[in-house]
């Protein structure tokens, strides 16, 4: 069916989107400068400190699943300043706490609230630009993300080390409340009431539906197995640059800056290849780009080499492919049941949270302090990576819908 045609919304439409992706890494990087000083508090082991990371991921993940199902009910627009509400209550519980459990409510409330910006802002944008120029929204929005994690845990070092770090929960709050602000003020209800799902039907038919497709659940699982290799990649590098290649936690800093880098870089230029290749070339193409990278890599470890730029080239390929297949992925799961839209967008980001996650988990708990363990993991990421990103491709050339 032919979408209408829409109103190019205004730059400032897009500024806000932009700003809206934003409050992931405000929950999440900017969490890490934090850590220790919490560690110290509240008297609390590293893995107890860790906790206050890995529930926030956790919880954001699920969240996702729960705003994108609403927004398709209920609307964007109450939905989202919902969700802003509660990640700033959130923030401000977090710095005001007395003791450890209090924090972790806090921080449970603040991860809530910020499960509904990358999964929201992607159902907006889709409704406000139509899924013809989806991709290239949807890579402008991540690139605008990646700038997160390269500047969030910076600024936040700076505010724990000048202020403590109650301040910088109090910034992660101020900052909400701007964005709110700015989504009252600027972001109108974008999805009517005419095309949104009927109250009385079961959430889990809508899961159920989309599942059906098989298109569909390549998409989601392609990328959640793709931001699995970077968290993977992500946690394995840390140690292994300090205690395995003995370097300093500086030196570490300039090389992992590759990683979103590349990030960047790939979106960049799916926003500029939008429309010369299908959704399903893309998509395979960032999966190719990593699978050989990871290859290569593991080849080289096999083997006993390992430099920290044998770390982070192929780190910076494997996120300028997740950079390429992204967007392309996003939109193809958005496209399959254009009323269910929202709840793609949340499951696509809840498979990139939580098998970010677990991997992660996962080559914590089988780390024998060498590559190798970081070897097995990622490369089984990077090849369910390809089986998935090849799915769509052969569907296509097979001609079935």
């Amino acid at each position: 069916m032919t979408e209408p045609k829409r109103a190019a919304p205004d730059w400032r439409f897009m500024a806000t989107l932009a700003a809206l992706t934003l409050i992931g890494p405000l929950a999440v990087h900017s969490f890490l400068p934090v850590m220790p000083a919490i560690k110290s508090v509240f008297g609390v082991s590293d893995a107890m400190a860790g906790l206050g990371f890995t529930i926030g991921l956790l919880v954001m993940a699920f969240a996702t699943l729960i705003y994108g199902s609403l927004s398709d009910r209920y609307g964007r627009r109450p939905v989202l300043l919902t969700g802003l509400t509660l990640f700033v209550a959130g923030g401000a519980l977090s710095s005001v706490a007395d003791s450890y459990a209090g924090f972790i409510a806090g921080r449970m409330l603040q991860a809530l609230g910020a499960g509904c910006s990358t999964t929201l802002a992607r159902a907006i944008a889709r409704d406000a630009y139509g899924s013809d120029v989806l991709i290239k929204v949807i890579a402008y929005l991540t690139m605008a993300y990646t700038l997160g994690p390269m500047i969030s845990p910076y600024i936040t070092g700076l505010i724990v080390d000048s202020a403590g770090w109650r301040a910088a929960f109090w910034f992660m709050a101020l900052a909400g409340l701007a964005i709110f602000a700015g989504s009252w003020m600027i972001l109108k209800e974008t999805h009517p009431r005419e095309a949104r799902q009927p109250r009385h039907g079961s959430y889990l038919r809508d899961y159920i539906r989309l599942f059906s497709h098989l298109r569909f659940t390549a998409y989601v699982l392609q990328s959640g197995f793709s931001s699995a290799c970077f968290y993977t990649l992500a946690a394995a590098s840390a140690f292994l640059m300090t205690g395995y290649l003995g370097r300093s936690a500086s030196e570490f800093g300039g090389y992992f800056a590759l990683i979103p880098f590349g990030f960047f870089l790939g979106n960049l230029v799916s926003s500029r290849l939008t429309n010369r290749f299908s959704i399903e070339t893309m998509v395979i193409a960032g999966a190719c780009i990593n699978f050989l990278a990871i290859t290569t890599q593991s080849i080289a470890i096999l083997a006993g080499q390992l430099t920290p730029l044998l770390l982070f080239i192929p780190g910076a390929l494997v996120t300028f492919g997740q950079g390429l297949a992204l967007p392309n992925a996003t939109t193809g799961a958005m496209r399959i049941i254009p009323s269910l839209a929202g709840t793609a967008s949340g499951t696509g980001v809840f498979c990139q949270a939580f098998l970010g996650a677990l991997f992660a988990q996962v080559y914590s708990t089988i780390s024998d302090g060498t590559p190798l363990s970081m070897t097995w993991v990622i490369w089984f990421c990077s090849a369910m990576t390809l089986i998935f990103g090849s799915i769509p491709f052969i569907l296509k050339r097979s001609g079935r819908p």
